[in-house]
């Protein structure tokens, strides 16, 4: 009955627009005192220790430095330059742009890890640049959207960093290299779409008649951007830093590139960055620390363990309970971004 309450409320203060991570810390608080009110405060004396249980993990200081990377890295204006690279590969023409939007978010997502980020970044160029070459602003949105959505499975990933939080035994590197190849696939299979949609119909019609920028001038100005993902994963690779670590130095290699190199970011900027990273970071980190509470009272209330098993002898098999689970994510993914429904 208590676990029935647990799941109800959560999903009646999501409907009232509660935000989420108060429905999660209030529904997981308010059934840890129905479970147990013959205990002192009813038990409520684990909900800040749960609370606090959730902030105390050492790879959790990675999530702010990867958003601060991605707050830099747009500040910096590293995105522009990436997209007039891809421009000088690709050249112009219908659906090529939509195909440089996808690219350069995947790109990015190899900087920041950072969806919002991404998009902030991307977002930012490509979606004038896609309003004057012709294309429809709702279809521009769409494209840069769906493209920083595949940030979550490009390492270095903060969704990666809290799924290693919240699973025991999950490694930061091994989810970092097992979201590679997915990640790029995702990637493939978002450009195949646009630029058939943008073919099909008709749109981007002025962006045969833009300029295409000099190749080896684009890259001479992209070489920065270009060699942060090496810098990053390949430190990582090499044994050089661990994952929190190599958000740091993808801070200062930010910096450096800003402020030194394209001298885009300005000593008055550095507050407005450190704002908005902070502001972003600590909704994610909330949201991890609330749902602490809620992982807590399921596991007070055994709710886990005959889930699991009922899953386990559905008779589905394992292609079955992974199309089942699958089924979840997705409806679960519509309403919850990825660090939040992990």
């Amino acid at each position: 009955m208590i676990a029935t309450l647990l799941f109800v409320a959560f999903v009646v203060m999501m409907l009232v627009g509660v935000p989420i991570g108060a429905a999660l810390g209030l529904a997981g608080a308010a059934c840890i005192a129905l479970a147990n009110g013959d205990a002192q405060w009813f038990g409520l004396l684990a909900v800040p220790q749960n609370f606090y249980a959730g902030l105390g993990k050492y790879p959790l200081l990675a999530i702010p430095m990867f958003v601060l990377v991605g707050s830099i890295f747009d500040r910096s204006g590293v995105a522009l330059r990436l997209v007039n690279f891809a421009i000088a590969i690709v050249g112009r023409g219908p659906g090529m742009l939509p195909l440089v939007t996808i690219a350069v978010a995947m790109f990015m997502g190899g900087i920041s890890g950072s969806g919002p980020a991404t998009a902030a970044a991307v977002g930012g160029v490509m979606i004038a640049a896609m309003a004057r070459a012709g294309y429809p602003k709702p279809f521009a949105a769409s494209v840069v959207g769906a493209a920083a959505a595949t940030d979550i499975l490009i390492p270095p990933s903060v969704a990666f960093i809290v799924y290693s939080v919240l699973v025991p035994n999950a490694s930061v590197p091994a989810l970092f290299a097992a979201g590679m190849i997915p990640g790029i696939l995702a990637g493939l299979a978002l450009m195949v779409p646009a630029v058939w949609l943008a073919r099909k119909h008709h749109m981007g019609t002025l962006e045969a008649a833009l300029p295409r920028p000099p190749f080896w001038k684009s890259l001479r100005e992209a070489s920065w951007g270009l060699a942060a993902p090496v810098l990053i994963l390949g430190g990582m690779r090499l044994g050089w830093f661990t994952p929190t670590e190599a958000a740091v130095v993808a801070v200062f290699y930010g910096l450096f590139v800003g402020m030194v190199v394209h001298r885009t970011i300005k000593v008055r900027d550095l507050f407005v960055i450190l704002r908005e990273s902070g502001e972003l970071s600590a909704v994610i980190l909330i949201v991890v620390s609330l749902a602490g509470i809620f992982a807590y009272s399921l596991s007070t209330l055994g709710v886990i363990d005959p889930v699991a098993h009922a899953i386990v002898n559905s008779g589905l098999g394992e292609y079955g309970v992974l199309a089942l689970l699958i089924l979840l994510l997705i409806t679960v993914g519509m309403f919850l971004d990825a660090c939040r429904s992990s």
